[in-house]
């Protein structure tokens, strides 16, 4: 199974040609694709006219969306916040920490193009999709 952030939705829905693109219409068919609540509104809420919302809605709708965010999970963000910040490392954005969590946490691979996740990588055992994987 592997998430989709928000940094490759929003490049693939703009045409944007780059590896992580390239990856994801690689696996459509034939790996389990999702998606999560807040990457849906990331890219949701980026859109300025109604046919360009409706549109990337539908194409976002054939992914499965999880709830990223419950008490255990936001609880598990705070320790691995706590602990990248004892290493030095300060998280710009809150939702990064949800979503290293939620696939830490439930064994999902993530394929994003966000160097916010590279701490998550490193320090944490967040599994994200490489350009030699899969």
């Amino acid at each position: 199974m592997i998430l989709v952030d928000s940094s490759v939705l929003i490049d693939y829905l703009n045409g944007k040609e780059n590896w992580q693109v390239e990856k994801l219409d690689a696996i459509l068919g034939k790996e389990i694709v999702v998606i999560g609540d807040y990457i849906l509104l990331e890219v949701l809420q980026g859109f300025k006219n109604d046919k360009d919302f409706e549109a990337a809605k539908n194409v976002l709708n054939i992914f499965p969306c999880f709830n990223m965010l419950g008490e255990e999970i936001a609880i598990e963000c705070v320790n691995n916040y706590l602990i990248l910040r004892k290493k030095g490392i300060s998280i710009r954005k809150t939702i990064d920490v949800i979503i290293s969590t939620f696939c830490i946490i439930n064994d999902i691979q993530l394929l994003h193009n966000d160097k916010g996740f590279f701490p998550f990588e490193k320090h944490l055992g967040l599994q994200s999709v490489s350009l030699k994987s899969s």
